[in-house]
Formats: C-alpha cells, sequence, structure tokens
C-alpha cells in the first residue's frame, strides 16, 4: 500500500494555534519537545452567542497556559464558569496534567474513557465499544468516537455541522503516532483509523484538529498515509526477521534488534519509543501468522 506522504501546511515551530472557524480555536500549550512536537493543543469549542464552551484537552498543569485559555473565553464574552464540560482524547500526561487546575477554576465536568481522569460525573463508559456518545460541547452537537490503539482509553470528536474531528494523538499535524505496547495495540490502531476515515467521507470532514501540530487541510490524504505508513513498517519489520531467521515474538531483545535495522535513519534518542512501537508491530505480526 502506498500513498502520497502527508506535508503539514506550518513547519515544526511555527504553529501557534489560533482560530478555526466561528466556533473553535487553539490554544497552544509552551511544551514542545520531541514527543509533543510544537506543543499541546488545547482546544476551545464554543458556538457563537450558545453562551457556553468546551474545552478539550487541557495540556500541562500550567496557571499561565489556563491563563491563556480564561483570555480567549473573556475575548468571546464568556466567564470561566460558562465551560460546560472539559474532554481528555487520551490519559498521556501531556493532555491530562492540567486536570484538576482547569476543573478548579470552571467547576466543568471532566469527560474521559478512564475513570481516574473524570471528574463531576463525566465518565465516557467507552472502553472496548465501539459505539459513538453524543455531547453538547460548547452549543455544539458533538460525537465521541472510540479510537483505541495509540492508547486503549484514545477517542475523536467528531463535529458534524463544522464539518471538523479532533483526533487527540490518534492522528498528528505532523509526522506520525507512537503506538507504545503495552498500552497501544496496532491491530486496534489501524481498526481506529480505518473508522475515523469512513467517518471523514460520510461527514464530509474538512479538518482534522489534532492534539499537536497544525490543523489538517487535507484530512484523506493525512489518514491514507498514516495507513501506507504502518504497512510499510510492518513489511519493514517482517523482512527483518526473515533476515534475522526468526519468527515474530513479543520480546524486549528481538525489537532492539529490529530498531537498529529498521529505524537505521532515526536519531538514537528516538529507539526508545521506537521499541515499543516495535513490539507493538511483532505483537501484531505474532497474531496474524
Amino acid at each position: 500500500m502506498t500513498a502520497e506522504p502527508y506535508v503539514p501546511s506550518i513547519p515544526l515551530g511555527e504553529w501557534n494555534g489560533g482560530l478555526v472557524g466561528d466556533s473553535i480555536e487553539c490554544v497552544r500549550a509552551e511544551n514542545p519537545g520531541h514527543m509533543t512536537l510544537d506543543g499541546t493543543n488545547t482546544w476551545i469549542l464554543a458556538a457563537p452567542d450558545s453562551g457556553t464552551a468546551a474545552i478539550v484537552d487541557p495540556g500541562p498543569a500550567d496557571e499561565s497556559h489556563w491563563a491563556k485559555v480564561e483570555s480567549r473565553l473573556n475575548d468571546r464574552g464568556l466567564a470561566p464558569d460558562q465551560v460546560n464540560a472539559i474532554v481528555i482524547t487520551h490519559h498521556h500526561a501531556d493532555h491530562t496534567a492540567g486536570i484538576d487546575l482547569f476543573f478548579e477554576h470552571t467547576g466543568a465536568p471532566v469527560y474521559a474513557a478512564t475513570s481516574e481522569y473524570c471528574r463531576a460525573g463525566g465518565e465516557l463508559d467507552m472502553i472496548g465499544s465501539a459505539e459513538p456518545i453524543e455531547l453538547d460541547l460548547g452549543g455544539l452537537a458533538a460525537q465521541v468516537i472510540p479510537a483505541p490503539g495509540h492508547t486503549t482509553d484514545s477517542i475523536a470528536l467528531l463535529i458534524p455541522n463544522e464539518r471538523v474531528m479532533l483526533s487527540g494523538d490518534t492522528i498528528l499535524g505532523r509526522g506520525t503516532t507512537v503506538v507504545a505496547y503495552p498500552d497501544g495495540n496496532l491491530a486496534q490502531y489501524l481498526d481506529s483509523l480505518a473508522h475515523l476515515r469512513a467517518a471523514v467521507v460520510e461527514n464530509g470532514v474538512e479538518k482534522i484538529l489534532p492534539g499537536h501540530g497544525p490543523a489538517i487541510e487535507q484530512p484523506l490524504t493525512a489518514i491514507d498515509f498514516y495507513l501506507a505508513h504502518r504497512q510499510e513498517r510492518l513489511v519493514q519489520v517482517s523482512d527483518c526477521l526473515v533476515e534475522l531467521g526468526v519468527t515474530p515474538d513479543c520480546n524486549e531483545d528481538l525489537a532492539e534488534q529490529v530498531v537498529r535495522t529498521v529505524y537505521a535513519d532515526v536519531p538514537e534518542y528516538l529507539w526508545p519509543p521506537a521499541t515499543l512501537s516495535v513490539l507493538a508491530q511483532l505483537e501484531y505480526l505474532a497474531a496474524n501468522l
């Protein structure tokens, strides 16, 4: 499987968030890094004249980040207590560390697929489910879609009337997502990509709004690139196993051998997450012999 590479519209380091139409905007956290790219995207959803807003992914526990979010709410004529929901796309700390800070300022229920990250009754009972859940997020009708793979508790948000999808880390604004064993599962991830692709087509989604990096202006190109990339990596890992004369086995020593060959062009500081990704690929290959 091959696909045209997806090229982000904004170079690394130049994405600063901002408006996406009248109802959605991004406040980028100041936590850039190898895994967070430009920084975590905190999304504000607020339909004009709705008198309410929702926040997706508080990001780091950083008062200055909250201050920027509050400023953007104020610019819309909204106070913190008019936030009607906080939604968590998955449990990684760069998305969840600020939960209690944002909850303290807003009092809004925090919705997440993992109960320990929920506040004020916001639990989404979605682990192991394929069914979407309807939520009102800042006056916008949203569908919460299970999207396991990057993590067990990953979700995406479809806003049909805005023709956008918020993807968390399932689809990034640049580069590709790490599926890190054991929480990450490649079979689930491939299924989730296929499911989200179908939702993009069915709902005419024009933009994907990721957890890191700029808005994705070509949703199908990006998803097809993701699918092709995963298949290409599986072929490379399979070929490496043939060269080593071994069958797929989910163990760290073998994964490290594979990384030295398949990821030789990747900087060594990224080899540890690459090893976790290879473990997920070995698990997938072992299950699909």
